[in-house]
């Protein structure tokens, strides 16, 4: 395929990227920065801003797929920058699709676009979206997935029909994460980490390799009137674990000691609370230390049915995380 991965210079985008390239697929990546390492694999790289419909539409040009990966994340922000890249970049995305008659859409989503502040243990595709989000990026998320499942069927301007899905990948982490690893290490550095709740909440995530497989499975499998078009699914290594326990176990990958201070889940959502307030008083645009959402995911469950995933386009995640872990510990030994 000829393909176009936007955001293709971040964590799951170079991941997704590497994969596509070692089957032999045409690669052009759409990303704000440069990347030297992408252009060494041979991949087109477009510098743009995804919020730019004609940089979007250029960069689609020719494309059989796009994976649309490109996202502003975190938990703190102004809602109209959330806004701007993933919903006015996800619209872009459309419009580039059915500009230049890209029959295939992968949109990565987030599992959080379905998250209302309790425990998720065990749900499927069918929970609802809330009426209410505790954060902009989960709200912007949904509003993302939502415009990319009504695209599905719509009419290009050559007269063919966009088949779009959505992809909620949870927690990603592995070697080259610059988010969720990095993070932790720098807060238990700071002796920042506190355990939110009872830490019996069982949480599953998904390595970063098994969180790009799902996107070429689906993106292989993604026709008008299949199984996948129109459809959200969940993505996960299926293996629940207590997350405190997995914390530290990512903590002792890079010699960090095991996270022994805590605070209740109620005292947690109230100074998330407090704090959101002050920063936004403040008119502050660095991250509170906690934060109502934060606080929330920190002390609930959340794992999911991966029964759609493997039915539709045969998703199995292929690396554990114990085999994970593995790696991940050598990568921080070594970065390089």
């Amino acid at each position: 395929m000829r393909v176009l991965v936007t955001g293709g210079g971040g964590f799951l985008g170079q991941t997704i990227v590497r994969q596509l390239v070692a089957r032999g697929d045409s690669v052009r990546s759409l990303s704000r920065g440069d990347y030297p390492a992408l252009k060494a694999l041979g991949v087109k790289c477009v510098t743009g801003d995804i919020a730019d419909r004609a940089v979007v539409i250029g960069a689609a040009k020719g494309c059989d797929a796009v994976f649309h990966v490109a996202a502003k994340a975190g938990v703190w922000g102004r809602y109209d920058d959330y806004h701007r890249a993933n919903v006015i970049g996800t619209e872009n995305v459309i419009a580039a699709c059915l500009s230049e008659s890209v029959p295939k859409l992968i949109h990565t989503s987030s599992p959080s676009v379905v998250f209302d502040g309790r425990d998720e243990a065990g749900i499927d595709e069918s929970a609802p979206y809330p009426s209410r989000y505790l954060a902009h990026y989960p709200q912007t998320k949904a509003m993302a997935e939502r415009t990319v499942l009504a695209a599905n069927g719509s009419v290009t301007a050559t007269g063919t029909r966009l088949a779009t899905v959505a992809l909620r990948p949870h927690l990603i982490w592995g070697p080259g994460d610059n988010h969720l690893i990095p993070r932790l290490i720098e807060r238990s550095r700071q002796g920042k980490l506190r355990r939110v709740g009872s830490g019996a909440n069982l949480v599953d995530t998904v390595y970063v390799e098994n969180a790009a497989d799902a996107h070429l499975q689906a993106a292989d499998k993604l026709e008008l009137n299949s199984a996948v078009a129109g459809r959200a699914f969940f993505i996960s290594n299926g293996e629940p674990l207590p997350l405190w326990d997995l914390i530290d176990r990512m903590l002792a990958c890079a010699g960090e000691p095991p996270v022994t201070k805590s605070i209740s889940a109620t005292a947690a959502y109230w100074i998330g609370g407090a704090m959101e307030c002050a920063y936004t008083l403040l008119n502050r645009t660095d991250e509170p230390p906690m934060t109502r959402f934060v606080a929330r995911q920190l002390a609930t469950s959340h794992w999911f049915q991966l029964d759609a995933a493997r039915e539709a386009f045969g998703y199995e995640p292929r690396v554990s995380v114990e085999e994970g872990l593995v790696r991940l510990r050598e990568w921080l030994s070594d970065p390089k």
